[in-house]
């Protein structure tokens, strides 16, 4: 606790040392210019904060390739699980480098230049990530859209973004619910251009089993999928392609990161813009003090990465610590309502981070699909989303935590 005291004084009283300390893990190219510059105080001038204006880094080097450099690429950087139990996958940060190299070159190979923004609209998967990096590597700018939103919510987001491309999937099951990814793409495509805003590309990731309807060759089944091949293209036939090695472009720290809209509940979505080195300097300190992260952890939080907390826990915080992710594409109550204790005792999950929604869905189904499981990796819970109740954070405590995990 002394130490946090000393720490959090030096973070008010000196942010300029403070942040610079916690920065120097990370691979930046100075210029002259490396002051933190902020003002709060609107009699003073505009808010403003400028993070280490004047250097350069980058996000995707940091979190990939300089964990590589001290020696854990062959540490799991994902387990994967599908929305069917029996579908799994794990990558570990070598190969993850790898295929987000190549995906980066098949977006310059696409014309795709720093600056330009792209949409991503997929479901919790190694690929969703994949694309968020192959961005980053190049300096392109990413809005993930959660692939659950409506073909409107899609394409008020690529135009409000300037988007310059789309990055979808055949389609995706949630639970027994499937939704038809690429239809709802191409709907979207089809307001964007009716408003005037086209697309160069978009890539379709294959991720069901199912058919597809080839507008040349006019092949179909019975659950069909359009292809236009002035627009689309598929991932796999990009990839296999592109080279496995992309080089880092070194960006000014201020240079935008991703743009990810709010939900638009209260009102018109607003895009809210991240910059590169002060989020991913931020990013990577939340996540190794608030979640008291060590090596050799296995980090288990159930945000889809549509969301703020899934880009920052689940993507850029975790990997930038060097940490193993699961990332679970369905819901907590497929097949059963004990499909997360289930994974938390296969993977020997150490930190496990939902929603108070989630905790409260599942307290509904009892005590009995959680007491099947021994649950005895866990160290640590959180919760994030909304204030927490009395009665979901004592079942927490002590049903899932067994009285022993800190929240």
């Amino acid at each position: 606790m002394e130490k946090y005291g000393q720490m959090y004084k030096k973070s008010i009283n000196d942010p300029a040392s403070y942040w610079s300390d916690m920065a120097k893990d990370f691979v930046f190219k100075y210029s002259e210019q490396r002051v933190l510059k902020f003002n709060f105080d609107i009699l003073k001038g505009p808010i403003s904060i400028k993070f280490m204006e004047g250097a350069l880094t980058n996000v995707c080097y940091n979190i990939l390739d300089r964990n590589i450099n001290k020696g854990l690429g062959h540490h799991i950087a994902y387990y994967w699980e599908g929305n069917e139990p029996d579908t799994r996958r794990q990558i570990n940060y070598h190969n993850l480098l790898r295929e987000v190299c190549k995906f980066a070159n098949v977006l310059k190979s696409l014309g795709i230049q720093m600056g330009d923004t792209i949409a991503i609209y997929m479901p919790n998967s190694i690929e969703l990530v994949t694309a968020m990096l192959g961005c980053a590597r190049i300096g392109a700018i990413h809005t993930v859209v959660f692939a659950g939103f409506s073909a409107e919510a899609l394409a008020d987001r690529i135009i409000d973004a300037n988007c310059v491309m789309l990055i979808t999937c055949d389609g995706a099951y949630r639970g027994t619910k499937f939704i038809p990814l690429k239809g709802i793409a191409d709907l979207a495509i089809t307001l964007c251009n009716k408003s005037g805003h086209s697309i160069k590309a978009c890539i379709v990731k294959r991720h069901v089993d199912i058919n597809y309807q080839d507008e040349m060759n006019n092949k179909c089944s019975h659950l069909l999928i359009k292809w236009d091949h002035k627009v689309d293209i598929w991932w796999h036939e990009a990839l296999e392609m592109a080279d496995d090695y992309c080089a880092p472009v070194w960006l000014d720290t201020e240079h935008p990161l991703f743009i990810l809209y709010t939900s638009g509940s209260t009102g018109k979505p607003k895009g809210v813009v991240h910059s590169t080195g002060g989020y991913m300097i931020y990013t990577a300190t939340t996540f190794k003090y608030v979640f008291n992260h060590t090596d050799g952890d296995v980090f288990f939080c159930t945000a889809d990465l549509g969301w703020i907390t899934g880009h920052t826990a689940s993507v850029y915080g975790a990997l930038a610590n060097g940490a193993t992710v699961v990332l679970l594409e369905g819901t907590p109550f497929h097949p059963n309502p004990d499909r997360l204790w289930q994974l938390i005792d296969d993977l020997r999950v150490n930190t496990f981070y939902t929603a108070p929604t989630v905790i409260r869905s599942l307290m509904k189904f009892g005590d009995k699909y959680v007491q099947k499981y021994k649950l005895s990796s866990l160290k640590l819970l959180g919760t994030a989303g909304e204030p927490i109740n009395p009665e979901a954070w004592h079942w927490f405590y002590i049903i899932i935590g067994k009285g022993n995990c800190p929240i």
